[in-house]
């Protein structure tokens, strides 16, 4: 499909009232700031508006346009973005875009419906949405069976469609014409582990296997029974393990390790980067390495406080872990995870695998910073076979 007729296709839907929801994600430039935009109707005035939601990494920003008028900037943002999901009255429709704009379309038939009021639609858009049952939810009580959040479990729900967010605008690094295989390391009560299979197998139908795996027999035995409740066992499976034991694969596409203590993070990066992972979620816990290595006489007026020099370490550590893997030829950022409000274990690595190989100035420029703190990464040394010529 050409970009026009897409764009025809897509600015009629809105303009007929058909438009439920949509979500631009994939930029092209990561250093324009704009991460994804999400597009929603809403009624201003007794008139039919889009409103775009713009999600920067700390900032959003709302401008709604009349829905016969969204055409252009359709246009505008598409072309630097490259995927879109958008759901209308009767069919979800999901959208793909080249670097040269062309177009794959994909659309399935459903009996979804656009909102009978627009005039209040100010609840928060959730890719799991608030009031709609999902199975898992309701097993791990997060949910009533009626769809309503428990009382006390909004945070948990936040947190799950925030991690949702990221698998989402993973899905354009992941094969689609293959089983996908999926390794969540450290995957604790495995509430994100659930909603990560919900949402690839069950919304995105798509081809996955899944693993937890973590040492706590007890938690393990938990999430096995109630994969077996909810009829997943065939592409989820939970296993009793550590991260450094982990030798039965050759290749995964996706490696997920929220909160893994400490260098346990990096032993879980490392073995990504060697089988090659397309992605890579990581939450890393516990930064204790490098608070013991920092010897760095140039930053002695904040080194002395220990709160700060704690501070400084678990950001410093989280900083060499992401130019590590950007080293490796990961395209790497650090994301906020949940709001600080909620948790201080709320910065994300996530890296894209792209198979560039560093220029030198990014080589010196992780040398230098590294040897300025007297660091001696542990995540370095996992890697030492891979980057052995870059760093040598």
């Amino acid at each position: 499909m050409e970009f026009e007729e897409m764009l025809d296709k897509l600015a009629g839907r809105m303009a007929a009232g058909r438009l439920i929801k949509a979500t631009i994600s994939g930029p092209r430039r990561k250093s324009e700031g704009l991460q994804r935009i999400r597009l929603k109707p809403v009624e201003l005035h007794g008139e039919l508006h889009v409103q775009f939601e713009y999600q920067y990494e700390r900032i959003l920003k709302h401008e709604n346009i009349p829905a016969d008028q969204a055409r252009d900037e359709l246009g505008r943002l598409l072309r630097e973005f490259r995927q879109m999901q958008a759901s209308f009255t009767g069919e979800d429709i999901q959208i793909l875009m080249s670097k040269k704009l062309k177009v794959s379309w994909k659309a399935d038939q459903t009996n979804k419906e656009a909102a009978d009021d627009l005039s209040h639609n100010r609840k928060k858009q959730y890719l799991l949405e608030e009031g709609t049952p999902y199975p898992f939810l309701v097993r791990l009580g997060v949910q009533t069976p009626d769809g309503k959040v428990k009382k006390g479990k909004m945070d948990k729900f936040r947190q799950i469609n925030r991690f949702t967010e990221f698998i989402d605008d993973s899905l354009r690094h992941l094969p689609q014409d293959r089983t996908i295989r999926i390794l969540d390391f450290g995957s604790g009560k495995s509430y994100l582990t659930f909603a990560l299979y919900h949402y690839l197998k069950i919304e995105q139908k798509l081809d996955v296997l899944v693993t937890g795996l973590d040492l706590k027999k007890e938690v393990i035995e938990d999430c096995r029974q109630i994969a077996a409740d909810l009829g997943y066992g065939d592409s989820l499976e939970f296993l009793v393990g550590d991260i450094n034991d982990y030798n039965d694969e050759t290749q995964v596409d996706m490696v997920v390790t929220l909160h893994a203590c400490d260098v346990a993070t990096d032993a879980a990066l490392g073995r990504a980067v060697r089988w090659g992972a397309e992605v890579i979620l990581s939450v890393p816990c516990c930064q204790h390495e490098l608070f013991n290595q920092l010897d760095a006489p140039e930053l002695g007026v904040m080194l002395q406080h220990g709160l700060i020099k704690e501070r400084f370490a678990a950001l410093a550590t989280d900083s060499i872990r992401a130019e590590l893997l950007e080293l490796a030829g990961y395209d790497a950022q650090l994301l906020e995870f949940i709001d600080m409000a909620h948790t201080p274990k709320n910065i994300m690595i996530r890296a894209y695998r792209t198979g560039r190989k560093p220029g030198e100035d990014q080589i010196q420029r992780y040398k230098q910073f590294r040897d300025l703190l007297g660091a001696d990464p542990f995540l370095e040394r996992e890697l030492s076979g891979r980057l052995a010529n870059v760093l040598d």
